[in-house]
């Protein structure tokens, strides 16, 4: 598993990223179609440049090969120029491609994004700039997309509180997500390994309140996704990709803060267990996992970003049983071949299919990069099993 996975992330993904950089007006290109033609005028997304981002900092962490370090800069120096908002504080949604303000939505998620790759980057930079700004959007965050109830979701240009159209889907408006709170809990553990702050620990440990008092459902043994402002879930609806990646993102964060009397192991292990346990049982089908249930009816399409989350949950799992429960990693190998033979696109010049159907077949149309379509997701899963299995 582990020469093949390098072997993809060295000759695949990371050419694949280095091929979309912009020398002309910074950043990486945002969008190449389907049938692999670039539009270098698309608009940049400021969360997948964050995630370019995040990605060259680990992979040269991971790999110590300095021109993905320079990659990384690339993206960084992109990002501190086009996407911060001096004036008002905090990361654009958006951008032109040419760097102009197109979207200057203030989402929680979008900051949460720009400070999980900054952490990266000083990790990997020593840049101390870097940190200084991951601490200020933490800041930002804790006092301008949070009330007394918990994150907020989208604001305006000077975090006045809007409509939360970028997040919601299925047919609800919602106050509050499941989503947002991961990625935020995310950011701040990367955060929290590279500064250890003890305002960020504090932060972290409201999140897992939240988490397992309001967004863990026991009776259904998943996570409940779309919220009024009170918490209350606004549809029927099991996210399979949300809950195998919140299995291990959680137990991440829980392994960053915890102390010696295992305090949040004790209350959050059985919880991410029981994710990981439930998709397995339910939702994975021997060979890929579907993409979400809707009111019982099942969306299978198999996504690119839940079969990379479901390899790595998988392996998590199998991990936390001493490695002595073999289903787990069956079905992380399973998943993975389905990967290999089935999401990767083996045309030249492309990447991962968006996603694919249940037997494998490609689903067409969807486009290869785009401003959620990012190396981030099958990026981390390959640095993630070879940090895993080099154990």
């Amino acid at each position: 598993m582990i020469n093949e996975i390098r072997k993809h992330l060295s000759e695949g993904i990371i050419p694949f990223w280095k091929g979309l950089r912009d020398d002309v007006y910074g950043g990486y290109y945002g969008y190449l179609d389907y049938n692999l033609e670039l539009n270098k005028q698309a608009e940049k997304g400021c969360i997948l440049n964050s995630r370019i981002l995040w990605f060259f900092s680990s992979a040269y962490i991971l790999l110590k090969d300095e021109s993905l370090l320079d990659e990384a800069k690339h993206a960084y120096d992109f990002m501190i120029k086009n996407c911060f908002d001096s004036e008002n504080g905090g990361v654009f949604w958006s951008v032109t491609y040419d760097g102009k303000v197109l979207d200057s939505t203030k989402h929680t998620y979008n900051q949460a994004f720009a400070i999980y790759a900054l952490s990266a980057y000083y990790e990997a930079s020593k840049d101390e700039l870097a940190l200084d700004r991951a601490l200020k959007l933490f800041s930002i965050i804790e006092t301008k997309c949070k009330d007394d109830k918990g994150y907020l979701e989208a604001g305006d240009i000077s975090f006045c509180k809007t409509e939360n159209d970028k997040l919601s889907e299925n047919g609800v408006m919602a106050d509050r997500t499941m989503n947002t709170l991961l990625h935020v809990l995310e950011a701040y553990t990367a955060l929290y390994k590279v500064a250890e702050n003890e305002k960020v620990k504090r932060a972290l440990e409201d999140i897992l309140d939240i988490f397992s008092e309001k967004i863990y459902n026991p009776k259904l043994h998943r996570q409940e996704v779309f919220f009024d402002d009170s918490y209350n879930s606004l549809i029927d609806l099991h996210s399979y990709g949300h809950d195998i990646e919140s299995s291990w993102l959680v137990d991440l964060a829980v392994e960053a803060i915890d102390g010696p009397d295992h305090r949040w192991q004790k209350k959050i292990a059985p919880i991410t267990e029981d994710l990981a346990r439930n998709i397995y049982e339910n939702a994975f089908d021997g060979h890929s996992l579907p993409n979400e249930c809707e009111r019982g009816v099942v969306d299978e399409k198999r996504v690119w970003w839940v079969q990379a989350e479901t390899v790595v949950g998988f392996l998590n799992a199998y991990g936390k049983s001493g490695n002595t429960d073999e289903k787990y990693l069956d079905a992380a190998q399973k998943c993975l071949d389905f990967i290999f033979d089935n999401v990767i696109d083996k045309r030249e010049g492309s990447e991962w299919y968006w996603a694919v159907d249940k037997d494998g077949m490609q689903i067409e149309g969807l486009p290869i990069v785009e401003p959620w379509k990012c190396p981030y997701h099958n990026g981390r899963m390959c640095i993630e099993i070879i940090k895993r299995m080099e154990k």
